[in-house]
């Protein structure tokens, strides 16, 4: 636009230039005309010759005319094309001065000039001025063949135009975005967003007719290039590590044609509306006419293969999108299917990529776009003339295929029989070792990774890159080689019994939990028997490094770090016994267990024991496990793991935290210290304070660390049901209930006594005045 008006400003200042030119001969030419042959000015003072100076003009005039301005035009000719320049020499003939005239002419030719020039020239410079001002773009793709596209995993264009977002291939993802971002926000508004309007075609064909996979979705984003490590139910749109994450900047609509219920997912036949986030903030119609709105998608099966047109619409005025679904070559709905009020500045930045991804499962899905139209600040256009969808086959090729392959196959077959034998031995094991899926790899689990991937990030498993030994394996620091992510592998043993046991109960439980004070489980991997674990890497280590060093000079915790802690791995508890759709017991809660991030934040880890169970249901007996010092003493009775179990071995993991030593040590000749019962001597000697690891040389915090000693003794408490829940832990913990008294008599008999009574004890935390009996020196140890 600015080339061409550049142009025309040229030309237009070139025209001028020649009629200023053209004027000053005319004027020249004029002056010596009129001193060889009198002046008109001194002609009109007298009277008598008045009518003779008249003529003369006139007659004078138009031979100018003729010879300096319309050349060796015809007279027609020169009436149509300079009548405005030939009209302002009649001034003379009403005898007016001549170099007035001709002043008088110059500036009315400049002004028609102009005005001719703005008449011609406005609407270009003019449609310049508000495309700026408004803001616009858009595209129509009636077919993808020229379209310029960002296409990544398994998208393509077919010859025919068809743009694919997925094959046949199960687990595979596809995105494909314009190749330039739009301008989505007014500049020097404040991040104020433009109105927009797209429509598309699509079609979802399942291999299997009714059992679809997944889905697509139409996506606003900050990025073309989404880091997806997880294909299948997050649409190739996120993964566990960044969903719900206010950074990501990811505006979906979402066709989605299996129910997740993980994700509150309404059916599996449903569009929602995603704001960085995989669970829709709106999946469901609206109440003022769901009526009709519902009946026009009951009608509607998104997987039958059929092509199906979506408009959706952004009004920036009122910050609602609206989103309208109907059978293609239907008239558009009434009313939108879904609406939604949009907090831009959540979503929208100056410059986003739009585009289509898709996820298929263990189904294969195929995802059709036919044609896309976009318009900023505008109704999108209407789409014409797409290309069609590959027919669906009857079969009929393929028998006849049989027919013409079977006789030759048949003839061949003793030929080969060895050779296939041999050759089905060496895949099928490869399949078994390498691909091989249990039932418990449901496929709303992690990502699996592959076992070249982890070799290269272990840099071959070498004891350089070993950070410890966890539970039942050791554990490696490694960088993945796409990604270049910081993790920590942790590598099953061989030889432990229960080796594949504990790591499919990892998998399933917290491959599934989310939670800030939980260690985030990435992915695993199985290979000929090798069991291997991912999870996010914790800069600073297991909390027991920090609690237990001896070296002088070490780092150790100041109390707010380990109050911090504590309270972290509290809430993490919390959310495994309450937060969850079922009960996760841990059976491993120690110091070990705990990592820490870069900002000493504590985080539960090694779920290798954990057990679930629903919520209100059945205990079932299981062999006693877990870590000397942190069983509670029913474990040994019922073999029945709870929630009071996990209380009583978080109670010994205060006592870690605050004194700085271990549960049980050995000193020698037998004999060995046990944590608890020197605590509970120093409470009874009423120096409780002096129970604190001595490297905390600040005594200012000294009621804190009454309270976290005085709440670690209730939940070592040998009998079940006076222990808290860790409900109300947290809230002693958080200052939102007060923290009940010890009796005097607290555990002075033995605990033989209390096993044969154990009714007699049965006291709720809510009563401070309760009693119990028993020497933690059979608590389990």
């Amino acid at each position: 636009m600015s080339t061409q008006s550049e142009g025309l400003g040229d030309a237009a200042r070139e025209a001028r230039e020649r009629l200023d030119e053209r004027l000053r001969a005319q004027r020249t030419s004029e002056i010596r005309r009129h001193n060889s042959t009198g002046s008109l000015r001194s002609g009109s003072r007298s009277s008598g010759n008045n009518n003779n100076q008249g003529m003369v003009s006139s007659a004078a005039l138009a031979k100018l005319q003729k010879e300096n301005c319309l050349g060796q035009a015809e007279p027609s000719q020169q009436d149509s094309r300079y009548g405005q320049i030939r009209g302002m020499y009649w001034i003379s003939v009403f005898n007016v001065s001549p170099g007035f005239s001709v002043i008088v002419g110059v500036m009315l030719a400049k002004m028609m000039a102009s005005m001719v020039l703005a008449t011609l020239f406005f609407p270009l410079f003019g449609s310049a001025v508000l495309e700026v001002a408004e803001g616009g773009g858009g595209f129509t793709f009636n077919g993808f063949s020229n379209a310029r596209l960002s296409l990544d995993g398994s998208a393509m264009v077919s010859q025919g135009g068809l743009l694919s977002l997925s094959n046949t291939t199960r687990l595979q993802k596809g995105h494909a975005f314009v190749d330039s971002p739009l301008q989505f926000c007014r500049p020097l508004t404040g991040g104020k967003p433009f109105s927009f309007s797209t429509t598309f075609v699509f079609a979802i064909v399942p291999e299997f007719p009714g059992v679809g996979s997944h889905g697509m979705a139409f996506v606003v984003s900050a990025s073309k290039n989404l880091r997806v490590d997880s294909p299948g139910q997050y649409l190739g749109l996120f993964s566990p590590t960044n969903d719900g994450n206010a950074s990501n900047h990811i505006l979906a609509v979402e066709f989605d044609v299996l129910k997740n219920p993980q994700f509150y997912d309404i059916d599996d036949n449903h569009v929602g509306i995603d704001v960085n986030s995989i669970r829709s903030a709106n999946s469901e119609l609206e109440s003022s006419r769901g009526e009709k709105r519902s009946r026009v998608f009951e009608n509607l099966t998104v997987a039958s293969g059929d092509p199906v047109q979506a408009w959706i619409e952004f009004d920036s005025r009122t910050m609602q999108l609206n989103v309208t679904v109907s059978p293609f070559r239907t008239p558009k709905p009434e009313f939108p299917l879904l609406s939604a009020t949009l907090n831009h500045s959540q979503v929208f930045l100056d410059s986003m990529y739009v585009g289509f991804t898709s996820a298929t499962g263990r189904q294969p899905t195929t995802y059709y776009v036919l044609g896309w139209s976009f318009q900023i600040n505008g109704t999108a256009q209407a789409l014409t003339n797409l290309p069609a969808l590959p027919p669906r086959g009857s079969g009929n090729k393929k028998r006849s295929s049989l027919v013409i392959w079977l006789p030759i196959a048949g003839s061949m077959f003793l030929l080969v029989t060895a050779v296939a034998i041999v050759v089905a031995f060496v895949v099928v094991r490869k399949i078994k070792f390498a691909e091989l899926l249990e039932d418990w790899e449901v496929e709303y689990g992690p990502h699996r990774f592959s076992y070249k991937d982890l070799f290269i990030a272990t840099k071959g498993f070498v004891d350089k890159e070993l950070l410890g030994y966890g539970g039942f394996g050791k554990v490696y620091r490694g960088v993945l080689p796409n990604s270049n992510m910081q993790v920590a592998v942790k590598r099953v043993s061989h030889d432990s019994r229960q080796g594949m046991r504990e790591f499919i109960a990892e998998i399933v439980s917290i491959g599934r939990l989310r939670h800030r004070n939980l260690v985030q489980l990435l992915g695993y991997c199985r290979r000929k028997g090798e069991f291997l674990l991912v999870y996010d890497l914790m800069p600073n280590g297991s909390l027991d490094k920090l609690l237990f060093c001896q070296t002088a000079g070490a780092n150790t915790l100041d109390w707010n770090q380990r109050l911090n802690i504590i309270k972290g791995v509290a809430s993490g508890l919390l959310y495994l016994h309450e937060g969850w759709e079922q009960v996760v017991i841990h059976r491993d809660i120690k110091a070990s267990n705990v990592l820490l991030d870069s900002e000493f934040n504590g985080r539960l880890g090694d779920f290798g024991l954990a057990r679930l169970y629903d919520h209100g249901g059945v205990l079932q007996t299981t062999h006693v496990v877990g870590t000397v010092g942190y069983l509670a003493p029913e474990l040994t009775r019922t073999g029945k793991a709870t929630k009071a179990t996990d209380v009583f071995a978080f109670g010994a993991f205060l006592l870690e935290v605050a004194c700085g030593r271990k549960p049980i040590e050995r000193q020698g000749l037998g004999e060995n210290f046990v944590l608890v019962d020197w605590v509970l001597e120093k409470w009874r000697a009423g120096d409780l304070v002096e129970a604190a690891d001595p490297r905390l040389k600040d005594r200012e915090y000294a009621v804190e660390v009454i309270l976290v000693l005085t709440l670690a003794l209730h939940c070592s408490n040998p009998v079940p049901t006076a222990r808290p829940s860790m409900r109300q832990v947290m809230q002693i913990l958080e200052g939102d209930a007060p923290l009940p008294q010890l009796p005097v008599n607290y555990m002075n008999a033995s605990f033989p006594e209390q096993r044969r009574s154990p009714e007699s004890t049965h006291v709720q935390m809510s009563n401070p005045s309760y009693t119990a009996s028993g020497s933690l020196l059979y608590v389990g140890r």
